[in-house]
């Protein structure tokens, strides 16, 4: 680890471009991510993908949440989304509809998704009835605060092990909790 650090501060004084930079003395394989928010600019850490399955997406809908995907550093949703396909169609899943939020790429991400799989990304034209489009607009919305009640109550984002194997098993462990809690509460 020293000559990690000796190395990086080496190519700073040649201002020479670093690019295993070293952000966490306590965690050498976060990545720095770029945010828009005034408040935190810069965060550091990883981006997780989480996929949800329902039967329906009315309101009220609970699923299941597929092992989550996860890379360090600013890494672009499009990225993340082939390994989460691959995951369906090793379970044989094959959606009707799949909901995103804004930053997704409308074009990458239809051809990405399985056939017949009809995609909604928010925030761009789409096609289908504008029943069908408040639907699946309000599901999505919904999953905002999925995603905040798994922060919340069961801990992710907020890794208690160290390096990118410790993020996968700590979200792996947090999407289990949570898909625990939901098959007793459908049950």
């Amino acid at each position: 680890m020293a000559e990690r650090i000796v190395e990086q501060v080496r190519k700073r004084f040649a201002r020479e471009k670093i690019f295993d930079r070293l952000v966490s003395l306590a965690d050498p394989d976060a990545r720095p991510i770029r945010r828009g928010k005034p408040a935190k600019p810069n965060e550091f850490g990883y981006v997780v993908q989480f996929a949800e399955l329902t039967t329906h997406t009315r309101r009220g809908a609970r699923g299941l949440i597929l092992p989550p995907k996860l890379d360090p550093g600013s890494t672009h949703d499009n990225t993340l989304l082939p390994k989460t396909v691959a995951e369906l169609t090793a379970l044989g899943i094959r959606p009707r509809e799949a909901a995103f939020d804004a930053g997704f790429i409308p074009q990458v991400t239809a051809s990405t998704l399985p056939s017949g799989c009809t995609p909604f990304i928010s925030g761009t034209s789409r096609p289908g009835s504008p029943h069908t489009r408040r639907r699946l607009r309000r599901y999505r919305v919904g999953c905002e605060g999925r995603i905040a009640h798994l922060k919340r109550s069961y801990g992710a984002g907020r890794s208690r092990l160290r390096g990118t194997d410790g993020a996968r098993i700590w979200e792996a462990w947090t999407v289990l909790a949570y898909d625990l809690d939901t098959v007793v509460a459908l049950t």
